[in-house]
């Protein structure tokens, strides 16, 4: 088991890592906000759902999710579909044209970590990957997390 100084400073390199994920939010389009990246990102990686899973997987309100599917919706990256199994409810399912832009947003993502990391072997990429992986492992869903209300 790690040190408690370890934990403290793995919280604090964690901390910086959130400062460098808000300033890859910069490399979107401007009609591709962060909110919208991620419901793209979702279907494509967990294929259609509803919004009430959507927003599961976005770990935010309903309300929320459903401003980022509207503005997926209306730049035709996003279709929404009557679901089979209860026609009160929509299917969002990923658009061939939301597939192009996920593709766009994974060139420019790639791109900035192979300038930026140029100097790292393909071993240190590798081990970061599979040591970041670990940790959202061990972490699993987040929001069951216990908070500290203190």
């Amino acid at each position: 088991m790690a040190a408690e100084a370890q934990y403290a400073e793995l919280a604090r390199q964690l901390s910086g890592v959130s400062a460098l994920r808000r300033s890859l939010t910069r490399l979107l389009p401007f009609e591709c906000p962060s909110g919208a990246a991620a419901v793209l990102a979702l279907l494509s990686r967990h294929g259609e759902m509803r919004m009430s899973r959507l927003a599961e997987l976005l770990a935010v309100d309903l309300s929320v999710t459903s401003r980022h599917v509207a503005h997926t919706v209306g730049q035709g990256w996003v279709e929404r579909a009557p679901d089979p199994e209860d026609r009160r409810s929509r299917i969002l399912r990923l658009t061939p044209a939301g597939a192009e832009m996920l593709t766009e947003l994974h060139r420019r993502t790639a791109g900035l970590f192979a300038r930026t990391l140029h100097d790292w072997s393909e071993d240190e990429v590798g081990q970061l990957i599979a040591l970041l992986d670990r940790l959202r492992d061990s972490f699993g869903d987040c929001r069951a997390l216990p908070h500290d209300d203190n």
